[in-house]
């Protein structure tokens, strides 16, 4: 069931049919700069979204000094023996927190993790340890949106559709299982939606479907891999953009 504490519901009934804008940069990135994702924050809130989305304790915590915007933090590790990457401890989760994020994302999928755990194991664990803390589920199944929202996460999105070896080569999102997905567990969760959303027609597509907010990330902040997709089509598809999407950083 959706949540009854006070402050936690009124920020998330503030983004209701809203844009959310992931935030992040890796040094390894050709648009990387100390500042580079204060000022997409700035130019996010400027544009009237809703939220923010950031990645790392550094990160985190220079956006919630320079934007009055609720923070759904995060921080990605990469392992080679995995491909759980977002959060995927409480070491992870405890630094986001101290960083200042208003929710806390992790990975909710069914996959081992480099601990030699399954993912989705985390959520309880947070919710035990921090029950005050607003949760963002990232799943890629409506199975792994049902185990999240049944664990009580605030919010579940299909973050990871297209990221695990069950949806790995899609090309676009699955609105017909987004569609279930909000229709199934939009009484127990927040639902919303990310990844593949590239226009503001299919941001519409989404709220039309259900979707509570919308988060975009590449197509807003990150022009290098918005050229890439463009170079990728022009050079008849000779080489996939997503290799660069999902390299680890």
């Amino acid at each position: 069931m959706k949540t009854n504490d006070p402050a936690r519901k009124a920020m998330l009934e503030s983004m209701k049919g809203g844009l959310i804008v992931s935030c992040q940069v890796q040094r390894d990135d050709p648009i990387y700069t100390d500042d580079m994702v204060v000022k997409m924050a700035e130019a996010a809130e400027w544009a009237g979204a809703v939220g923010i989305r950031a990645n790392s304790p550094e990160q985190i915590s220079a956006i919630k000094a320079a934007v009055k915007l609720p923070v759904i933090g995060l921080w990605k590790v990469w392992h080679d023996d995995t491909d759980v990457f977002i959060t995927p401890t409480m070491r992870e989760v405890e630094a986001i927190m101290e960083a200042g994020a208003d929710i806390v994302a992790l990975d909710c999928t069914a996959q081992a993790t480099h601990e030699g755990t399954q993912a989705w194991d985390l959520l309880p664990q947070v919710k035990k340890s921090h029950p005050e803390v607003a949760t963002f589920a990232d799943v890629s199944n409506i199975a792994e949106a049902r185990r999240a929202a049944a664990n009580g996460a605030d919010i579940v999105a299909p973050t990871l559709y297209g990221y695990t070896a069950e949806t790995a080569g899609i090309e676009g999102a699955d609105y017909r299982m987004f569609a279930e997905m909000c229709r199934e567990l939009g009484d127990e969760a927040y639902v919303m939606m990310e990844g593949h959303v590239y226009t503001p027609e299919d941001a519409m597509k989404c709220v039309f479907l259900g979707a509570h907010s919308v988060i975009v990330g590449s197509a807003i902040t990150r022009p290098h891999l918005t050229a890439k997709r463009f170079v990728d089509l022009l050079g008849g598809y000779q080489d996939n953009w997503r290799d660069a999407e999902r390299a680890h950083h």
